[in-house]
């Protein structure tokens, strides 16, 4: 099936989707994730547009569906441990298993309208990707050392699918005080470190960790164009495009009380996208 194939199937499963960069997973539109949409016409336009683009998810209460992430790399691998995890029933319940082009895999669990924030324990090579985060899903497919490599659906469970509790996984896989990333131990009016802090945010929390960020030089008094010009630099770092950072600070300026003034900070953005052709969207089916 080809990816504006795929793109619609998912979208009249009532999965909603949007496009990121072929070969990539930087987001194609204007907002990221929160442009996710099931309706045919939008995806369809999309793909129209972008034929070869990548399919995005977002993970949490949007698409229902939260994912864990198991690394592979050199510096080691996360499948012990997360097997580890599913013996003692800490992670039971998934619907699915995606192998991810590093190696890798995502495994699927259903959201109940639970909002679970990303985490990342880099120590046992597991993220967790709930509110507030994406993955791009089959048949994505992206570069490697190995070359283009596709996201595959490898396994499907018949058994009863249950909510996770991530809270609990993130304790057994690393157990240290569990708290969600956002609570990062950096001077919260300094610009400085709020940058760092975001050039290390990883795929999933990249967004949210951005708000944060921006908020808390928000509160501490700081003007929109030095927050820009402190945390944009770090966020393009990590893959962010510039209407991607954009949307998000003037989203925290406007939380921060300062909507009134912002029109006279923002640089503009690009001009809008064409319009989409508009046809009836189809009905959505239960994604089983």
């Amino acid at each position: 099936m080809s990816r504006p194939e795929a793109a619609l199937a998912f979208a009249l499963a009532d999965v909603p989707v949007f496009p990121c960069v072929p070969g990539g997973k930087r987001p194609l539109t204007r907002n990221g994730f929160h442009d996710a949409s099931i309706l045919g016409h939008v995806v369809h336009g999309w793909w129209r547009r972008w034929p070869e683009a990548n399919i995005g998810m977002p993970t949490g209460r949007q698409s229902g569906v939260d994912v864990v992430d198991v690394d592979t790399k050199a510096s080691g691998s996360g499948y012990a441990t997360f097997q580890r995890a599913i013996d003692d029933g800490v992670a039971a319940g998934e619907f699915a298993r995606v192998r991810t082009p590093s190696g890798g895999m995502h495994v699927y669990y259903v959201n109940t309208d639970i909002e679970s924030p990303c985490w990342v324990s880099t120590r046992a090579h597991i993220d967790f990707r709930g509110e507030g985060g994406y993955v791009l899903i089959p048949p994505s497919a992206v570069a490697t050392d190995d070359g283009v490599t596709s996201y595959r659906t490898f396994s499907l469970s018949t058994d009863r699918q249950q909510r996770l509790d991530s809270t609990a996984l993130r304790g057994f896989v690393d157990p240290r005080p569990a708290t969600p990333y956002y609570t990062a131990q950096a001077d919260r009016g300094n610009a400085d470190a709020l940058a760092v802090w975001v050039s290390r945010l990883r795929e999933g929390e990249r967004n949210r960790g951005l708000f944060w960020a921006a908020c808390r030089l928000f509160d501490a008094g700081v003007e929109f164009p030095e927050a820009m010009s402190a945390l944009a630099p770090a966020a393009e770092e990590i893959g962010l495009d510039r209407r991607e950072i954009n949307a998000t600070v003037k989203s925290a300026w406007r939380r921060s009380g300062y909507d009134a003034t912002i029109r006279k900070y923002a640089p503009p953005l690009p001009p809008p996208l064409p319009p989409l052709p508009r046809q009836q969207p189809g009905h959505g089916r239960s994604l089983s």
